[in-house]
């Protein structure tokens, strides 16, 4: 009776662990997910001052959670990465001015806006 008492305390302790772990690896790569965009805003504040301003925003485009980082300059392509920083696509910028043409639909299909930066620095 005893040894199957400690065999079923060991059984519940590594599952319990199990879940402890699995808890922690979710919430590590929510924080990894996090300090990409933060890792990239924290690049583009030590890049020179655009016109128009930097600004990052986060929404919810085809079902996941993007970043949508505005284009720095003229015919330059603004970006849409995906929550590992992964670029899925251009919207707008180019020559034409209408991005690279692999999500056409954004800008009507973007949902949840939520600015996470803008550059507010001011010209010297």
């Amino acid at each position: 009776m005893k040894f199957n008492f400690l065999l079923f305390l060991s059984l519940a302790t590594m599952l319990y662990s199990c879940g402890s772990v699995n808890a922690q690896k979710e919430s590590t790569i929510h924080q990894d997910t996090l300090s990409c965009i933060q890792q990239k805003i924290e690049a583009y504040k030590k890049q020179p001052l655009t016109n128009p301003p930097m600004s990052v925003y986060q929404y919810n485009y085809n079902g996941q959670v993007v970043y949508f980082v505005s284009a720095p300059c003229c015919d330059r392509y603004s970006v849409v990465y995906d929550k590992e920083c992964n670029v899925i696509c251009h919207p707008s910028g180019g020559i034409t001015g209408r991005g690279d043409g692999k999500c056409a639909d954004f800008f009507t299909a973007r949902t949840d806006e939520k600015l996470l930066w803008k550059d507010e620095r001011k010209p010297k």
